[in-house]
């Protein structure tokens, strides 16, 4: 069963999207609310919106199947990566608008999560650990980069509207400092976009658990609010926009390519 798709390119750069699928198994889909089984808390359109990073050189690992599922971008035992705030689970029960994903009594069990740990989780972080190996010995060095998306405003998770890009090294440990600064000269350079450093979104499961810049490894993750490159409503991608949101982006990839 492939559960994702690995397109290896020639850069020091990795480009994960780990909630990129929309898909969801037959047997599970019956399981969940009819809200949930149009998977609204999908990272909707990440994969075209960093489709011209292939140019760059870039590689790039994409999911198949929804977070819904399992949410790759957590740990396997499920432990909080925000202590005391409201938040979604390895597989979550609580859509991003505070409504079950699963109908009464249809929740998976302790086996059941295991087994999506085992069919869904472990192979995509299999070929994300095989890809940075690949990419450390060739280069000497890799940068993985977690590119997200959510809604501008989600209640259950934030109190205001959220800034449009959200970039996170986990408070400067998962990336060198110098890498840091030169993302971050980036976003100052510029008037269009709001940002924020290692604010709500500091950074995912991925992003601590495999950034490692002492080791060469620099790990970064970018959150974006959606609404720079979608209509959030209709879910449908907004060509303007997000050629707008793209080259902002182009520009913070290049900077980690320029950076040595």
């Amino acid at each position: 069963m492939k559960t994702h798709d690995l397109h290896r390119g020639s850069a020091p750069l990795l480009i994960s999207l780990p909630h990129d699928g929309e898909a969801i198994p037959r047997a599970i889909a019956a399981r969940l609310t009819p809200s949930a089984r149009h998977v609204p808390d999908t990272d909707w359109h990440v994969s075209r919106l960093y489709a011209f990073a292939r140019d760059l050189g870039a590689s790039m690992l994409v999911p198949k199947y929804s977070r819904y599922v399992v949410d790759l971008n957590r740990p396997p035992d499920d432990v909080s990566l925000y202590p005391g705030q409201n938040t979604t689970g390895l597989c979550p029960l609580v859509q991003f608008s505070g409504e079950p994903v699963y109908l009464d009594g249809q929740a998976p069990d302790d086996d059941e999560i295991d087994e999506r740990v085992r069919h869904y989780w472990q192979p995509y972080h299999a070929t994300l650990v095989a890809e940075i190996e690949r990419i450390h010995a060739e280069h000497g060095r890799c940068v993985l980069w977690e590119g997200h998306s959510i809604r501008s405003f989600v209640p259950f998770l934030f109190d205001a509207r959220l800034p449009d890009f959200n970039l996170g090294t986990v408070g400067g440990a998962s990336c060198r400092p110098g890498l840091r600064a030169q993302l971050v000269g980036v976003l100052e350079a510029q008037a269009d976009y709001s940002f924020v450093v290692d604010g709500r979104f500091m950074g995912g499961y991925i992003t601590r658990h495999y950034g490692r810049p002492e080791q060469g490894i620099d790990a970064i993750q970018l959150e974006l609010a959606q609404a720079n490159y979608m209509d959030e409503a209709s879910y449908a991608y907004d060509n303007e926009r997000a050629a707008s949101t793209q080259s902002l982006i182009q520009r913070l990839l290049e900077a980690v390519l320029d950076a040595e």
